[in-house]
């Protein structure tokens, strides 16, 4: 528990900083998720109801509660990135990565997940990996994200 003790101290175990506690625990991880026992733990530090952390974490839907992969990959489902053939990007990494929707690679290097709108409606079809938005995909260009993260990992 001292990763959350650090961060808990970073924040200064103040309550209107929940999310902000709950995404760098997220992020420290490793897998992209916030285990069951550091939530409670961060519960009983800050002196909250579980139902209220569980409250906030649901309601957002960038936390998770089941390891994911080190890369995120949100397809953005809006009005503009559906008529802009994001049905077409959704299955070309499908195929890229082997998953689905809700699914991570066997490497844990991608999690593939559906997003509401995310604000790239202007460069849409759309696609965020962790906080980096891409868009006005192609196959090729799609290709060349994808490929770039693994030569990253």
């Amino acid at each position: 528990m001292k990763k959350v003790d650090e961060v808990l101290e970073k924040f200064r175990y103040a309550k209107e900083n929940l999310i902000q506690i709950l995404l760098e625990l997220q992020r420290l991880s490793g897998k992209n998720y916030l285990p069951e026992e550091w939530v409670e733990y961060v519960a009983k530090a800050l002196d909250m109801p579980m139902n209220k952390v569980y409250g906030v974490m649901t309601f957002y839907g960038m936390f998770s509660t089941k390891p994911r992969g080190k890369n995120l990959i949100e397809v953005c489902k809006s009005g503009p990135c559906h008529v802009s053939g994001s049905d077409g990007i959704e299955l070309m990494l499908e195929k890229e990565l082997a998953i689905k929707p809700g699914q991570t690679t066997e490497d844990g290097l991608f999690t593939l997940e559906r997003s509401n709108c995310f604000g790239a409606c202007d460069i849409a079809p759309a696609i965020k990996i962790g906080e980096k938005v891409y868009g006005n995909l192609t196959p090729d260009s799609l290709r060349a994200v994808i490929k770039s993260y693994r030569e990253e990992a």
